[in-house]
Order: C-alpha cells, then structure tokens, then sequence
C-alpha cells in the first residue's frame, strides 16, 4: 500500500482503456500514413521529372542554335575584313586573350567557343566548322547524348540560315548538304 504522504505525489488512478489511447496519441504517425505521404510525392515527381528534362533539352537547343547564329555572323564579317582568305576553321575566328586580329587568328568570336569549350561542348552541344571548298563551309552543332542533352542537330550553310535535323544525327550527308546548296542558290 502506498502511504498517503506520497499518494498526492502520483497521478490518479486511469482506466486501461483511456491509458492506452494516450499513449496511442502520442506515438506519432503511423506506417500507413509514412507510406500515403511517399506515394503521393512519387506521383509528383513522377510527372515533373519528364517535364524538367523536355524544359531542359529545349533550352540547349536554343543554345545551340543561337551559338550557330553567332558563328554564321563571324563567318560573314571574317570573310568580309579578308576575302582572300575565304571562310576560317573554328579555331582561326579566334584568338587568345588579348586577341588581335591578323590573318591566322580573326579575333570574331569568344577562344571558348572556337576550341569547343576545351572539347566538352556548352548546354549539352558539341560545335565544328568544316571548310567544303573555299568558298563553301558547314556549320554543325550535335548533342552530345542524343536524346539526353538535345534531340535535334542544328546545322547552316553560307546562306546564314540555321537548319535543324530532328533525328539527332553526328552530322549531315554529303548529299543533304549538296541538296542544301542547290536549294540555297535556287532562292537567291
């Protein structure tokens, strides 16, 4: 028996029924409520993660395609300062800092760009320039994972018209680019 000195010390006597439901209240959640909560954020995820991606590869096409816009430019003003020069390989339209212009480095563009960025490409695009004859050049810029970093290939000729490819393709056929040109000098 408890002596009554210390029985006010020790709080009343409660029912088992009422005991069980506060210590059931204060357990915190149960496991079927942990396992409601992560299957609704897998379902979020699950439908932003794809869009995340097509946001993604839809701002490195962009990129890509305003980074041929910016080669075509220097093509046109490097062809223009020289012309018995003709068009210039990617890494003649540049220079190292501080760059001035001359014959083998025409200062047109930023060095990261003329050497591909040291060979890894930006925004998921790798970029080339390709010299056809002297008075013709290819512009190319392809994802570096298709389907990954971009969908579509991006190319342009000397008319400055940037054209896409949507298979994703390393580069273009030597016939499309032919059939490019016929085309280009039958608008002209």
């Amino acid at each position: 028996m408890i002596s009554p000195r210390i029985a006010f010390l020790l709080p009343p006597a409660v029912p088992k029924c009422a005991s069980m439901e506060i210590m059931r209240k204060n357990r915190g959640f149960s496991l079927i409520e942990l396992l409601i909560v992560v299957g609704i954020i897998l379902v979020i995820a699950a439908i932003a993660i794809p869009n995340l991606m097509r946001a993604r590869i839809a701002a490195n096409e962009s990129a890509a395609a305003s980074q041929l816009r910016t080669l075509n430019t220097a093509q046109i003003a490097d062809v223009t300062q020289y012309p018995a020069q003709g068009y210039e390989p990617l890494a003649q339209l540049s220079g190292a800092a501080p760059c001035t212009p001359a014959l083998a480095n025409a200062c047109m563009i930023d060095n990261s760009l003329a050497t591909n960025y040291a060979g890894k490409g930006k925004s998921g695009y790798n970029f080339a320039i390709a010299i056809i004859y002297a008075g013709q050049y290819v512009a190319n810029a392809t994802p570096i994972t298709v389907g990954s970093t971009g969908v579509n290939s991006f190319c342009s000729i000397e008319d400055a018209v940037v054209r896409k490819d949507p298979a994703g393709a390393r580069s273009m056929p030597q016939k499309r680019l032919a059939a490019l040109r016929v085309h280009s000098a039958t608008r002209s």
